[in-house]
């Protein structure tokens, strides 16, 4: 297991890179591959804003 800097890559090993990165990309291909509508981009920030607002407030 290669180990990897903190200030090069968030992950600890490239096994842990490489797993996140499938998983990723298979979300990303499953979702572009979905027949579900998707959501507007004022409505993805406003979703967000609510979430940072919650966070901020404690």
């Amino acid at each position: 297991m290669a180990k990897l800097s903190p200030i090069e890559s968030e992950f600890e090993s490239t096994e842990a890179a490489d797993a996140y990165d499938a998983w990723f990309r298979a979300k990303i291909e499953a979702r572009m591959a979905s027949k579900a509508p998707g959501i507007p981009h004022d409505e993805a920030m406003a979703r967000v804003q609510v979430i940072l607002d919650r966070r901020k407030a404690g």
